[in-house]
């Protein structure tokens, strides 16, 4: 970042939990890097209902989506208190020819994007409510662990209602699966307080392969 700040104007911003980082339909003008917090992105059904299409946590990159749009494709709004870095876009763009490594890290960060999107629509299409569940609390542990932080605990950002949207489940289902997996002793859940117990029998339910260590 101290190198691409010496070829585009990077401008950070704060948000409150519930604020937008960008709606869609607004002008496309620049993606951003999650420099702090969660956020989650989200599109609108033509009947006006909302989904969930992701989550996005410190380091991931947000806007990339809408890249060759002239308009944000969908809403990307603050689970609590974050901070966004604003890339400007062409600008970055001329950047890559000065810095041919942000090119490599930026293609990678969009291949990165298009693999989890691929494996959550297979997911989404083939593992049942409780697998998806068991999923997805994998998949926020691994993201944990990549930042450095406790696999094995930390604090879901996102209510029951977005992680039912985002795996296309309902709320009640989403609530019984956990309460389900807390029972089988595979989790232990204290409202958005989560510890993974058994992440071999997660996995094993997931039809995924090692345990995070």
């Amino acid at each position: 970042m101290d190198q691409l700040s010496r070829h585009v104007q990077i401008a950070r911003r704060k948000l409150a939990p519930g604020q937008h980082a960008y709606r869609a339909g607004q002008p496309f003008h620049a993606i951003y890097l999650v420099h702090a917090g969660f956020l989650k992105t989200c599109d609108l059904s033509e009947d006006g209902r909302e989904r969930v299409t992701s989550f996005h946590m410190r380091g991931e990159l947000v806007g990339v989506e809408s890249i060759g749009l002239a308009h944000y494709a969908c809403d990307v709004v603050a689970l609590d208190d974050s901070e966004i870095w604003e890339l400007p876009y062409p600008p970055v763009l001329h950047a890559c020819l000065q810095m041919p490594e942000l090119q490599s890290r930026l293609t990678a960060a969009l291949a990165a994007q298009i693999r989890n999107d691929r494996a959550w629509m297979l997911a989404l299409g083939t593992l049942t409510a409780e697998q998806r569940v068991a999923a997805f609390l994998l998949d926020m542990a691994e993201r944990h662990l990549r930042l450095g932080f406790s696999p094995r605990r930390f604090l879901l950002r996102m209510g029951r209602a977005d992680i039912a949207s985002f795996l296309g489940l309902k709320h009640e289902t989403v609530t019984r699966a956990l309460s389900r997996l807390d029972r089988l002793l595979c989790i232990e859940v204290q409202r958005r307080d989560i510890r993974l117990l058994d992440t071999d029998g997660l996995r094993r339910m997931a039809g995924q392969g090692e345990a995070i260590h």
